[in-house]
């Protein structure tokens, strides 16, 4: 992965992440794509969450862009099977619906666009992945 992709990407995020609306249909999206999934998020503080999301995916780009990959391996522990246990293959579910949300919120998203997220931030999410 080349500079580039992660230049697509931190340029995308910026176009997205300052509309809540964003972050509330993404989770929105997760939600229903699975019934367990969904039922993980029965009892939590959405408000809270989405700030969570936030956060985690500028850890993602960031990582894409040079970053240590220190801040990931913590996200990892935390959703591991001794943590919130999210299992490795919603991750899948969770780049799905990211990229839906992101082709819905950034008016220049396209299929060049996608490609850039998944090479930019697939290592930063094998990295939460591996971790369970």
């Amino acid at each position: 992965m080349g500079n580039a992709d992660s230049d697509v990407v931190f340029q995308s995020y910026g176009r997205c992440c300052n509309n809540e609306s964003f972050f509330i249909d993404f989770y929105d999206r997760f939600m229903g794509s699975s019934a367990e999934i969904r039922a993980l998020f029965a009892n939590t503080n959405m408000a809270a969450q989405r700030h969570l999301l936030r956060n985690g995916i500028m850890q993602l780009v960031l990582h894409a862009r040079g970053m240590s990959d220190t801040k990931l391996r913590a996200l990892g522990c935390s959703h591991s099977r001794t943590g919130f246990n999210i299992r490795p293959e919603w991750y899948g579910l969770w780049l799905d619906a990211l990229l839906a949300t992101l082709r819905q919120y950034d008016p220049e998203f396209d299929e060049t666009t996608a490609l850039c997220w998944r090479r930019a931030i697939g290592p930063g999410i094998e990295v939460i992945r591996g971790a369970y």
